[in-house]
């Protein structure tokens, strides 16, 4: 790592024109995922009166929402932000509030409901790889692009920590759905106002700038098993980290603690994550991100096999903090280096796609850990959570070394991606 005391600082990305505008419009927005996964449970629960039908409804919801994230993030890359963010976020948030006014009272029709969330689903708008985009687009020090990256993924832990206390606010003195209806609101004026930056409204799709088979320094698409390799590992990232939550809980209630316990272990794994994201960008590294991704999710794992080591609740607060500390480093390096890796055009895919890694893994995690657990001792448990991130960062590692492209293949290999490995 280097020590150079002319490393740009995080204060540095928002000296930026319009930075701080566009960052906090974004944050915005994005605060309204937080809070939107517990309101429409909540809304559904409490309007049909069944766990399963809410479970149905919430799982319908996520499926929809992360496996479509790609082919939303192209209508990204194609007509650019402002073309295809506000059509998508306006849809998306009347689709919440026509949600929160059906299920507003008990007895709410399952079919609508369901139906509602569903769509609603299909049209999240991909804020968190469109930001991720715009700072690839805008920023040109590779030192700040990992300082913004690392601090997008350090606020983002925030926000879904504190979208459930919003919630919770909420729902003191109003019915869950007026949550959901909060929900909209915040995904609607942050996109609005995303889009309106003039930092946003700078960055043009390919097509309008005239594009042609190169980006700026003769970066062409390498294949994809560039963009293979951080999927892979995020995949694995989300995994453990899905499965994690679950045994969380199963290890409280062994151990014949109370549900409130599990909150406060799940807010240690968070707080080491924004710890070690920080950090992560803070730093300057020698090592290309494509030799650290195998080395931060091999730790992760490690981590999670002493997580499943612990004895007491305190001592799994402590390794789950420590595992932690590896989740935000491994993920903003998984998103660097699928933009190193976006040909034209495709830079919100590529960042779309680490991020469906993540969260599919994550649910995919916590259904296979539902499976084991009670057929499993749950410190065996936790070793084949974190047996599943060494087997991505495992992955990684043998795919490490990418054939160098051939010089007369008509195009070179740039500075970004030699330093992004």
């Amino acid at each position: 790592m280097s020590a150079s005391p002319s490393r740009p600082s995080y204060a540095a990305l928002f000296r930026m024109p319009h930075a701080r505008r566009t960052f906090a419009a974004a944050m915005t927005g994005r605060l309204s995922y937080g809070v939107v996964s517990l309101a429409m449970m909540l809304t559904t629960t409490r309007a049909t009166g069944s766990y399963a039908v809410a479970g149905t409804v919430m799982a319908l919801f996520g499926a929809t929402s992360v496996f479509l994230s790609p082919a939303r993030a192209a209508l990204i890359d194609r007509y650019g932000p402002r073309r295809a963010l506000i059509p998508m976020a306006s849809l998306y948030a009347g689709l919440l509030t026509a949600f929160a006014v059906t299920a507003w009272r008990p007895g709410a029709p399952v079919a609508a409901v369901g139906a509602l969330a569903v769509a609603a689903g299909a049209c999240t708008p991909p804020l968190g790889p469109t930001l991720r985009a715009v700072w690839g687009e805008v920023v040109q020090d590779e030192r700040l692009l990992q300082r913004a990256y690392s601090l997008d993924g350090v606020v983002e832990e925030i926000l879904f920590v504190s979208g459930p206390l919003v919630v919770g606010a909420v729902v003191r003195t109003a019915p869950p759905a007026a949550a959901v209806v909060l929900s909209a609101l915040l995904v609607w004026s942050g996109t609005l106002a995303f889009v309106l930056s003039p930092l946003v409204a700078g960055v043009r799709p390919p097509a309008a700038r005239g594009a042609s088979g190169t980006a700026r320094g003769g970066r062409r698409e390498r294949g994809g098993r560039a963009l293979a390799r951080p999927v892979v590992a995020a995949a694995g990232v989300g995994l453990s980290l899905g499965a994690v939550d679950l045994l969380v809980m199963a290890f409280a209630e062994r151990h014949h603690h109370g549900a409130g316990v599990v909150a406060w272990v799940l807010a240690a794994l968070s707080l080491g994550s924004a710890l070690g994201g920080l950090l992560n960008g803070a730093v300057d590294w020698r090592a290309a991100p494509g030799v650290r991704l195998p080395l931060l999710a091999g730790a992760l794992g490690l981590a999670l096999l002493g997580a499943g080591l612990a004895q007491s609740l305190g001592a799994l607060a402590v390794a789950v903090a420590c595992a932690g500390f590896f989740v935000a480093p491994a993920l903003t390096t998984s998103y660097l280096m699928a933009d190193a890796a976006a040909p034209p055009g495709f830079r919100t895919r590529a960042g779309a796609w680490v991020n469906t890694a993540v969260n599919a893994g994550g649910s995919m995690g916590t259904a296979g850990a539902g499976l084991l657990v009670g057929r499993l001792p749950l410190g065996l448990c936790f070793a084949v959570s974190g047996a599943v991130a060494m087997a991505a960062a495992l992955v990684c590692a043998r795919n490490a070394r990418t054939p160098r492209p051939d010089a007369d293949a008509g195009f070179e290999v740039t500075d970004r991606e030699r330093l992004l490995g």
